[in-house]
């Protein structure tokens, strides 16, 4: 990995949206119109403040215009910002998806996603901070689905601000779907089934987690077993909430923890970082609405389960 200077060009990112308006949105405003197309309050006070900002037959016009039944709305979005305390750092990444509103990423066991203490230039954000001025626009990360830095598999990535808020509410409405991998010890009886165990600190740790009925949030974690092998099954999941070190937690929870989990199962004899991979992942594109499933198979680490 290489790290670079931040480079003191203005760079700008620029994406135009174009809108039909349909019969039901006539006599909207341009400004209700973007909110009932998943615009947030806060995209449409940025997006007021960038040139030509909404279009309408080539005319720049005003938020509070009114829309007729088959007019073409244009939002012209200009970012010219980056996420700052983020260097650009050369490093190879799986893209397994792009287009002008997303990147699609099979991240690596090992890699954090974010900059933090001790990895301040070898972080996911990092390398994608590289990739986009490498193409002369501007960096703000904007990650949709977060991964632990030892988890492996797929993670998206919003490119604007209006993306990154309507794929934000996806996650947020449970219309962001996830699949995870993993391999946990033992034979799992029943095979499939849902745990339902809220989920709280460790004596107000900053990382551990346990199930805590006192005082922790509601976790709900559907799961079926795939395979078993050697002592281990391997386990696709399901997550109906989101909360840190979820799927950890749970399986240790019904004694049959992850293989290879420093803080929970540190059982280091077939795998060094805890067996999970994010392995598919499905959402209706935030911008087009067409259907996107992406999969990831299994890193070389985890595939000792189906060999």
């Amino acid at each position: 990995m290489t790290a670079r200077l931040f480079c003191c060009l203005i760079k700008t990112m620029k994406r135009s949206l174009h809108y039909t308006v349909q019969r039901e949105y006539h006599g909207y405003t341009i400004e209700r119109f973007l909110k009932s197309n998943g615009y947030s309050s806060a995209n449409i006070t940025a997006i007021k403040k960038m040139p030509r900002n909404v279009v309408i037959k080539g005319e720049w016009v005003h938020m509070n215009r009114r829309l007729s039944e088959g007019d073409t709305l244009t939002v012209n979005i200009n970012e010219d910002t980056s996420s700052e305390k983020i260097p650009p750092v050369q490093m190879a990444l799986n893209i397994v998806y792009e287009d002008e509103d997303i990147l699609v990423i099979n991240k690596p066991a090992g890699l954090p996603i974010h900059p933090s203490l001790n990895h301040y230039e070898d972080s996911l954000a990092n390398g994608l901070a590289y990739y986009y001025e490498a193409q002369g626009k501007p960096f703000i990360f904007r990650c949709a689905n977060r991964l632990d830095k030892n988890t492996s598999g797929l993670t998206v990535i919003a490119k604007h601000l209006v993306s990154a808020n309507i794929l934000s509410t996806m996650v947020k409405n449970r219309d962001f779907h996830r699949e995870y991998y993993a391999i946990v010890k033992g034979h799992i009886n029943p095979s499939s089934g849902t745990i339902d165990a809220p989920i709280g600190r460790v004596d107000d740790s900053i990382i551990t987690r346990q199930v805590d009925y006192a005082h922790g949030e509601k976790a709900i974690t559907h799961y079926q077993v795939i395979k078993e092998k050697n002592g281990h099954s391997l386990v696709s999941i399901h997550l109906e909430t989101g909360r840190t070190h979820q799927i950890r937690v749970h399986f240790k929870y019904i004694n049959h923890p992850l293989i290879g989990d420093h803080l929970y199962n540190p059982d280091m004899e077939y795998i060094n970082r805890q067996a999970l991979h994010s392995h598919r992942i499905s959402f209706n594109h935030p911008i087009t609405g067409e259907a996107m499933d992406f999969t990831a198979k299994l890193p070389e680490d985890m595939a000792f389960i189906n060999s």
